[in-house]
């Protein structure tokens, strides 16, 4: 069986998806749609039974898709998912899911039509991650540094506070989700941001240049991911993990188990964005879920950590995430 697969966003990361699934038999793009009608053409002249379109309603209806890749900017989230979720279409959405707490009610709908989901949590998918999730089963955790330290991106929407989330929501985001997925639930994030370069130097910049952000986990270990885009050369972006035998580093290139008395690494050799694809295609045809790593629910934990971390830089005092549930 092969499936109707759509996209929703003709951006860079659709891109790295659309590759991927050039390369898995069981997946036919049909279907592209852009705001930029242009790209959305261009995109389709790759596939042989692709159309592009102009209107996401009117895709969906026409081509009867079995699967919706969602790549649209942060602020640009709802429409899209709404319009998936109403005809039940199992899809898989880049992260964040937004900006704001509009995902908790985009949630409600996917579990009242059950509808399979992913979420693009890349890192999930890593061999060192797999590894490191193992090797934890041995020894106990004290504490875990994030890093997200590098450059802005220079696309538009990334650099205004309304349109990006800053910094932590949009990009860091992922090393909070390898946190919660290697070191347990955080209950509770302080955190301090501010701008020192990047609004001074590329105008209309609203976000936080810097940031660092302290959580407490529940099992009683305690976190800190910092992040800046003041840097011209991209520099440390991964996370730390700091056990009683010694330091567990991941990074994207995979993992290095340091001990006393040895260093041993393990170098990545799949790609974990054709796993993460391979796995969501494959639950799609198959019905099966199981091997889906981050699915919207879960990826709405992520978010609402990332949103409490800007509200505690906002106000300058800890977010209790229990609480902040339950208001």
């Amino acid at each position: 069986m092969t499936l109707k697969v759509g996209f929703i966003g003709t951006g860079g990361i659709a891109k790295a998806h659309l590759n991927n699934l050039a390369k898995i038999q069981e997946a036919d793009v049909t279907a592209f749609f852009d705001i930029n009608f242009e790209k959305a053409q261009k995109e389709a002249q790759a596939w042989t039974s692709a159309k592009a379109y102009t209107d996401v309603n009117e895709m969906l209806d026409d081509r009867q898709l079995d699967a919706v890749y969602i790549c649209v900017p942060p602020m640009a989230h709802g429409e899209a998912e709404n319009a998936v979720i109403e005809r039940g279409i199992p899809f898989l959405v880049e992260k964040p899911l937004g900006i704001d707490n509009r995902p908790t009610e985009i949630l409600k709908k996917i579990e009242q039509k059950k509808i399979i989901t992913s979420v693009g949590f890349h890192w999930r998918y890593q061999e060192a991650t797999r590894r490191a999730l193992d090797l934890l089963n041995e020894r106990k955790l004290g504490m875990s540094l994030g890093y997200w330290m590098g450059g802005m991106p220079m696309v538009p929407w990334w650099r205004v506070l309304t349109e990006s989330g800053g910094q932590f929501v949009e990009q860091t985001t992922h090393i909070v989700d390898l946190l919660r997925y290697l070191s347990g639930e955080v209950v509770e994030v302080f955190a301090a941001y501010s701008q020192r370069v990047m609004h001074e130097k590329v105008e209309g910049t609203t976000v936080a240049d810097v940031g660092t952000v302290t959580m407490k986990l529940e099992n009683g270990s305690i976190a800190t991911i910092s992040n800046t885009c003041i840097s011209p050369v991209g520099h440390k972006v991964g996370l730390d993990l700091y056990t009683d035998q010694g330091i567990l580093e991941i990074s994207s290139a995979g993992l290095k188990d340091i001990k006393a008395d040895t260093v041993t690494e393990y170098k990545e050799t799949v790609s974990p964005y054709f796993v993460e694809d391979e796995v969501f295609i494959n639950a799609v045809l198959t019905g099966d879920s199981s091997k889906i790593l981050s699915d919207y629910r879960d990826a709405l934990i992520t978010h609402n950590v990332t949103l409490a971390a800007n509200k505690s830089a906002e106000i300058g005092k800890p977010i209790n995430l229990k609480e902040l549930s339950h208001t």
